[in-house]
């Protein structure tokens, strides 16, 4: 066994763990205790949760992606943010076609928003 002024605290530490009669008994009462607390965790199988969100399609005929994102998505997602309770606001431009993804915070009612 290495003399104990080389051990460090970390090996002095489990030492005397290794070397204790309580380290069994320290042991059982953790896992108990994990035990009790995943018992008494509540959970569901299947929570519902409503995340309130709406996709825009705006459609550009004979439009290039660029130009669409200049004339509906910059524009759209600018005045969307300006609505109370939108919590993110994605979008993608595409030739001939915009969409606009917004997502309100859990729990908010979109259509008082």
């Amino acid at each position: 066994m290495p003399d104990k002024e080389r051990l460090g605290f970390a090996g002095l530490t489990a030492n005397a763990f290794v070397d204790s009669k309580l380290t069994p008994l320290i042991l059982i009462a953790s896992i108990l205790l994990g035990l009790f607390a995943v018992y008494q965790l509540p959970r569901e199988e299947e929570p519902q949760i409503r995340v309130p969100f709406f996709d825009i399609f705006v459609p550009m005929p004979g439009s290039s992606a660029e130009e669409v994102e200049k004339r509906i998505a910059d524009l759209g997602e600018r005045k969307l943010w300006e609505i109370p309770g939108v919590e993110y606001v994605y979008s993608t431009s595409a030739p001939n076609l915009g969409m606009i993804i917004v997502r309100f915070k859990v729990g908010s009612d979109p259509a008082e928003s």
